[in-house]
């Protein structure tokens, strides 16, 4: 809870509200000039201050004590008393930041009830803070690939308009920190942001966690659309909405309204609707799965999130961006990243996507010795291209039976794959780094039939002579 700081000139005076309120449960601190008072706002700064307007023998007033206090530490709520109390006194006390005034001689329960309001004032104003800082942690993009730059091109476009957006792309990939982008950026950044894990929602309790309900005992428990009333209702893999809930949800999205379960009253809503899918919602409208009317309603502005796979140059800069969020919130190591690490990273296997190389660093964070760069050595081998001693490469099973011609061709095929895929689909960067000029590149890639996109990456292409040869 904190303690407070109660500074007064007279003894008595703060010695006998020091020990009322510690009576009260709370811990208190005591300073009798303006000295002793801005040194222990310096060593600790207090959950709350009592502050006299009117010191002897400091160097400062209680108006020049609390323009610092506010200066330096604008949460701490501040209580001005006095005895020498008058409008004008109040005036400027308030216009300078305190929570209230109180005039000497006070009602102890009346300075307890405002001890409290301001306490309680101060704690709302710092969770919100607190969840503002989270929501826009939550929302930052971290990127530079051509991918992710069309992925947030399109993401602005929608900011500032209120049309349902559906996010599809692979688990993991980011989907939901899209969803906050576009709430944080919107006009209704201030409003909330409710996600609905239509996943983990028992099937029965899913229109009570909706839509709220109405008992007898309880009275009315708001759900979460009532909750997120002015804001963004995230609809999260939405696929996995019951059939039922389904079809309320669509009436909902019609009338901008609803009846709570248990309830006879209608509720108005006005909310923004983003939903994220990593299923083929044509798949699921076609076996009976999900409704073909809500799909459209929902689908308004449909925006891919690409996987990992098709944005691999950005894993160094999410990499090191996990390295910090890490530090900065569970005060695990700051470590850079070796260039050996950074190249194993940008060619392994990414199953789970953006929530998987988080994963990963959070883990070798944890277990690493703490000092120093993080090495190749301590990635997961499981996840990468299987070594064997130093200096040598595992041969798979289907290489190892290839002649040698053949097996330095599909050796050349997937390493050149790889490293294109690495950065990017940009064929200067790839060719500076395996070590040919660019023009040889191209005549190896089109020798192995490897093709680039125009989105980034490569592919296999069956070259038109090696068709015809076949023919």
């Amino acid at each position: 809870m904190g303690d407070i700081l109660i500074v007064d000139d007279e003894r008595d005076i703060r010695e006998l509200i020091g020990d009322i309120l510690e009576d009260e449960g709370f811990a208190t601190r005591l300073a009798g000039n303006s000295n002793e008072a801005m040194a222990e706002v310096n060593t600790e700064p207090p959950a709350l201050m009592i502050l006299d307007i009117w010191l002897k023998d400091s160097k400062m007033d209680g108006i020049d004590i609390l323009k610092t206090v506010k200066r330096d530490n604008p949460d701490i709520p501040v209580v001005i008393i006095s005895g020498h109390g008058n409008i004008e006194i109040a005036v400027a006390a308030i216009k300078q930041g305190a929570y209230d005034f109180i005039e000497k001689p006070f009602n102890i329960d009346q300075l307890l009830v405002v001890i409290r309001r301001a306490m309680e004032t101060s704690r709302l104003r710092r969770e919100n803070q607190k969840l503002k800082r989270k929501d826009a942690t939550a929302a930052e993009m971290v990127g530079e690939s051509a991918a992710f730059r069309t992925l947030v091109g399109q993401l602005d476009k929608v900011t500032k308009s209120n049309g349902r957006v559906m996010l599809s792309g692979p688990a993991g990939s980011g989907k939901e920190v899209a969803a906050r982008y576009i709430h944080a950026h919107s006009g209704r950044a201030s409003a909330p942001f409710v996600t609905v894990n239509c996943a983990g929602v028992a099937p029965e309790t899913m229109e009570e966690v909706l839509f709220g309900r109405e008992t007898p005992d309880r009275g009315v428990e708001p759900g979460l659309l009532e909750q997120a009333h002015g804001g963004v209702i995230y609809f999260d893999e939405v696929a996995d909405m019951p059939s039922g809930t389904q079809s309320k949800i669509l009436r909902v999205l019609v009338d901008q309204q609803f009846t709570r379960v248990g309830g006879a009253d209608k509720v108005r809503v006005d909310l923004r609707v983003i939903s994220s899918t990593n299923r083929d919602l044509a798949v699921e409208i076609e076996t009976g799965r999900f409704r073909q009317e809500l799909y459209h309603r929902l689908n308004v502005v449909p925006i891919a999130v690409p996987s990992l796979e098709e944005r691999r140059e950005d894993i160094p800069l999410l990499a090191r961006y996990f390295i910090a969020q890490c530090n900065k919130t569970q005060g695990l190591p700051m470590r850079a990243l070796s260039d050996d690490a950074v190249a194993l990273m940008q060619t392994m296997v990414w199953p789970g996507n953006v929530r998987q190389l988080k994963n990963l660093v959070e883990r070798v964070l944890i277990l690493g010795d703490g000092s120093g760069e993080i090495e190749a050595r301590e990635l997961p081998q499981d996840s990468g291209p299987a070594s064997a001693e130093e200096g040598r490469v595992v041969l798979s099973g289907t290489l190892a039976t290839l002649p040698l011609r053949e097996a330095r061709e599909a050796f050349e095929r997937e390493y050149l794959l790889t490293q294109i895929n690495r950065f990017g689909g940009n064929i200067s960067r790839t060719a500076s780094f395996v070590g040919m000029e660019r023009s040889a590149l191209h005549r190896k890639l089109k020798s192995l039939g490897v093709v680039t996109s125009a989105k980034g990456g490569a592919r296999i292409a069956q070259l038109e002579d090696e068709v015809e040869e076949a023919g």
